[in-house]
């Protein structure tokens, strides 16, 4: 007789899932750091990243997720990513506008030069600091409707 898992899915689903949770948080990073290049970037990213987690729920059970992204964590990934976002476009203001593009060269009509890193101006920064709090709050709604579930009407 097989001997069902304490908490969390069977063997074969949690072998599956430590190797496929990598690809998933993976994929995401590139929609991420290509956000600015293709279609995606923070809010999709954070997305994926926040489902590669809930991954990891699904298949090991609530106790080892919230074990490895702690309530604290959560809450400051929220915070970190929205102040990030709100002084990305603050610096703006001190080269002209909110969100302003303050890699750009001054007098130089800036469209982008291929292989350079900040080409793209504050996109990739935006990008990041959209998926923290994206990711971090969607994990944390799907947290919210696990362990607070509603208990049985009679």
């Amino acid at each position: 007789m097989i001997k069902k898992p304490e908490h969390g899915m069977t063997v074969i689903v949690k072998t599956v899932t430590r190797y496929t949770d990598v690809l998933i948080l993976m994929f995401g990073m590139y929609f991420i750091f290509n956000g600015h290049l293709t279609h995606g970037g923070g809010f999709v990213g954070g997305i994926i990243v926040a489902l590669s987690f809930i991954h990891v729920m699904l298949a090991f059970g609530k106790e080892v997720a919230l074990k490895r992204v702690t309530e604290r964590i959560i809450k400051l990934c929220v915070g970190l990513g929205a102040i990030s976002f709100l002084l990305i476009g603050i610096i703006g203001f001190t080269k002209g506008a909110f969100l302003y593009n303050f890699f750009r060269k001054p007098g130089v009509d800036y469209i982008g030069e291929p292989f350079s890193l900040f080409s793209s101006g504050i996109m990739p920064l935006m990008n990041v600091a959209i998926c923290l709090a994206v990711a971090s709050g969607f994990y944390a709604i799907f947290i919210a409707l696990v362990v607070y579930k509603i208990g049985k009407r009679r």
